[in-house]
């Protein structure tokens, strides 16, 4: 398998003297299987300068392109992407969706009229598009998984396996907490989330990861969706990951600081028991890996495939528990937007018995609750008979920072993930998306 950087900038290119070595274009890679299967990892501007280079060196190109998500920074490279004009070529497009059409719309937006030249229908190109789930799919010689990842919009990681080797494309992901904060190098976070993205990861000989910023920086940037590169070393350490490609650079960071970052990044992985090779992700590095022999692998079943059918979206209901009706208020504004039925209840006694004469997709529960408080009604809703009750996805919405015993407590009650107060609409709006596809397309 080969891997090729193309664009490694995170939020919006920054070309000029100060990012000559690492690149100014925005996030775009390519993976080539043994057997010449193509896939592209994300469309930022770095796909320009990859799509003339595909132009030149092969004719006809048929090609896969798995976008992460739709922020401008992954997909503002695909109205210059050259081969999407040649009649000649294939291209399948990939991205993350919730049965409409999601990947379409996007896509003809950024194109429309009063924006770009060129619409979407005047790709000469053979183009078809895919909106994706968790689960994974056959894309010639590769196998690829996905999973979603934390960040303002819905986001999928991909997992792609070929020639006995494996890469992770994990970009752009914010930990679902930082507990614990002081933990030394390789110490396994708290959130289950977190341990998740770490089994995601998990054997990887190259994980491509967001590390925009610093722990340092982070407290500033919390919410935006990008992950301090302390904590990435750190799941790539629990993963026993073999080496790990520091991406998304942030906008302000030039040359001398990515440096710095990758330094930083190394010492700290030098602390762990396994050996891990850390670099920062340059345009124009080309990595090689695997024998370039395929391993044998199980067919995949209907069940698991990650590929979603398009039809029309059923909407959920989201059962709101706050006793503050200002929250209240926001969370139906935020959670409209997006299509969602929403029920409220302004007590824990009032959810039990909505709960249970609704069965909601979803609950987001606060905290401190009159007569019975959160985790009181966590803890009643798991010893539920109903599966549709004991099984549901529960957030905890919380007014104060919790502490690492809090947390515990809060996941031995039953709570799936806890968001603190102020809430960003986005973050929000990401979440629950990311949690209805896990529950309504399982």
């Amino acid at each position: 398998m080969r891997v090729r950087f193309w664009g490694t900038r995170g939020s919006i290119p920054t070309p000029g003297s100060s990012t000559l070595r690492y690149g100014g274009n925005t996030s775009c890679v390519e993976v080539q299987a043994a057997d010449g299967t193509l896939v592209i990892l994300d469309c930022g501007t770095g796909a320009r300068g990859l799509g003339q280079d595909l132009a030149a060196r092969l004719h006809p190109i048929q090609g896969h392109l798995l976008i992460g998500h739709t922020h401008w920074d992954h997909i503002q490279g695909f109205p210059f992407f050259t081969p999407l004009f040649s009649p000649d070529n294939t291209w399948d497009i990939y991205a993350p969706g919730d049965r409409g059409r999601q990947i379409e719309a996007c896509l003809a937006g950024q194109m429309a009229y009063e924006y770009f030249p060129i619409t979407l229908e005047a790709l000469h190109a053979d183009v078809r598009l895919h909106d994706l789930k968790e689960g994974s799919l056959d894309l010639g010689s590769i196998r690829v998984s996905t999973q979603y990842l934390n960040h303002p919009a819905l986001t999928l990681g991909y997992r792609l396996e070929a020639d006995g080797v494996t890469v992770v494309y994990a970009t752009d992901h914010e930990p679902n907490s930082l507990l614990p904060y002081d933990a030394p190098p390789g110490e396994m976070p708290i959130h289950h989330e977190d341990r998740r993205h770490i089994k995601f990861l998990e054997g990887a000989d190259l994980v491509i990861h967001d590390t925009q910023y610093m722990l340092s920086e982070f407290p500033a940037k919390a919410g935006w969706g990008h992950a301090p590169m302390e904590r990435v070393v750190d799941y790539a350490l629990l993963a026993r990951v073999k080496q790990l490609a520091l991406f998304h650079h942030d906008p302000d960071r030039d040359d001398e600081a990515v440096d710095r970052l990758s330094d930083a990044a190394q010492t700290r992985a030098d602390a762990g028991q396994d050996p891990l090779r850390v670099f920062a992700a340059a345009e124009g590095q080309v990595i090689e890996l695997g024998t370039a022999r395929a391993l044998p692998r199980p067919p995949l079943t209907p069940h698991a495939s990650a590929l979603l059918a398009r039809s029309p979206k059923a909407a959920s209901t989201v059962l709101i528990v706050d006793d503050d009706p200002d929250m209240v208020m926001l969370l139906e504004a935020t959670l409209g937007a997006e299509g969602v039925r929403v029920r409220t209840a302004p007590n824990g006694r009032a959810a039990l018995t909505l709960a249970r004469e609704i069965g909601p997709s979803l609950i987001l529960l606060d905290m401190n609750l009159p007569e019975l408080d959160g985790l009181a009604v966590c803890r009643i809703l798991r010893a539920e008979p109903d599966s549709r009750l004991h099984d549901i996805p529960i957030v905890i919405l919380t007014g104060e920072k919790l502490k690492e015993s809090d947390v515990i407590e809060a996941f031995a009650a039953g709570a799936t993930d806890y968001l603190t107060k102020p809430i960003k609409p986005t973050l929000v709006r990401s979440r629950v998306r990311t949690w209805l596809s896990c529950t309504s397309l399982a």
